[in-house]
């Protein structure tokens, strides 16, 4: 039987926990250094398909990831890699940061007897339907509204410009190279028509945004909840997360949505706890699965500019074998209904013309009264 593998790493120290309890009675540092000598592991399995699927640790941190010599990470990858050839994958996964080192997975490919996918195209597609969803549903009008696009030079946020442009003709895109968001804003306007904004001023860009997808590498949060405008819609599509923890008590005016979350087919499910609900599943590992599934042995969503091609195949795959956007979710938890009612409210002031205060350090000033 023909089968895929993903491969995952803990994002901060204590996703070790999950699978190794004893490890929170180290100190922290103790516990990261440990436990980043150990091999690859097969965590678990998906189970529910015709083809078998595992799921492989890289033990590196996200800090790991991007501070240690890349020889270092490059060999841990490879082994990683190495486990999933051996259990019989004909197709391998990167989660997360294991999908931004390394050229977006073409080095690891090069040197693959089988093929590697980042997952992306399919993470794109659930984002950019993610936020359409989420913002039709509160009552915007998203043919007036401006979107900003956080980390519009990398690989996801590029081409959730591209996409995006089709529907949102104000586009704001932000990054941190100027040169890079040039390039992105020439190529959007001659590929489409848009001329979007371009800025390398996060804060800025967000007091213009009233709906915004997140997509950047940071391994710190970028947005805070004074950054945001009251009734603002962020899909986050970081992981590590983007928004701050801290938007979602210090401001109830605004929505932020976990990007990149699916639904599979019935009877799919993972013997490892990503902390998601029964048959959720991130969009990144749902692409290797459709692929596995479709046969589709060649490598995939690798680089730093997917096609827009690539995008809506991935997207016809999954429709094909039964994966569809999830439930909308923020923070990890399903989307209350009381928050929705709210963000209806202010959106319907907004559109009235009963406008609510734009500066959002005006909106925290008077919380905290």
């Amino acid at each position: 039987m023909s089968g895929f593998a993903f491969i995952l790493h803990p994002l901060k120290v204590g996703d070790y926990y999950r699978k190794f309890p004893w490890a929170r009675f180290l100190p922290e540092k103790w516990a990261e250094r440990g436990l980043a000598h150990l091999p690859p592991l097969v965590l678990g399995k998906i189970e529910g398909l015709p083809v078998e699927g595992w799921l492989i640790s890289c033990p590196l941190t996200t800090t790991m990831l991007v501070n240690q010599p890349y020889p270092k990470v490059h060999r841990v990858l490879l082994k990683s890699g190495q486990l999933a050839t051996k259990l019989g994958a004909k197709i391998v996964g990167l989660g997360a940061f294991t999908a931004v080192v390394g050229n977006g997975g073409r080095e690891l490919a090069e040197e693959l007897p089988i093929a590697v996918t980042t997952g992306n195209s399919y993470t794109v597609a659930t984002a950019v339907e993610g936020l359409e969803t989420a913002a039709k549903l509160v009552g915007y009008d998203i043919s007036k509204e401006e979107v900003a696009v956080i980390g519009a030079t990398g690989s996801i946020g590029r081409v959730c410009a591209f996409l995006l442009a089709r529907k949102f003709p104000y586009l704001n895109l932000v990054g941190r190279d100027q040169r890079k968001l040039e390039r992105v804003a020439r190529d959007l306007l001659r590929e489409t028509g848009v001329a979007a904004a371009i800025t390398t001023d996060v804060a800025k860009a967000l007091r213009r945004s009233a709906l915004v997808i997140s997509a950047t590498s940071s391994r710190d949060v970028v947005i805070h909840p004074a950054h945001l405008r009251p009734g603002a819609i962020v899909c986050d599509v970081a992981r590590p997360r983007d928004v701050a923890r801290e938007v979602n008590e210090a401001r109830p005016d605004v929505l932020v949505i976990d990007g990149g979350l699916v639904e599979g087919p019935a009877g799919l499910v993972s013997t490892f706890n990503f902390g998601l609900p029964a048959g959720t599943f991130y969009a990144c590992m749902a692409e290797t699965m459709i692929l596995a599934l479709e046969g589709h042995y060649q490598n995939y969503s690798l680089g730093k500019e997917l096609t827009i091609e690539q995008v809506e195949k991935i997207a016809m795959l999954a429709q094909k074998h039964g994966f569809r956007l999830s439930r909308l979710r923020s923070f990890d938890q399903p989307l209350a209904e009381e928050k929705i009612n709210r963000i209806k409210t202010i959106v319907a002031a907004y559109n009235n013309g009963r406008l609510q205060p734009l500066n959002p350090a005006e909106f925290l000033d008077n919380a905290g009264s």
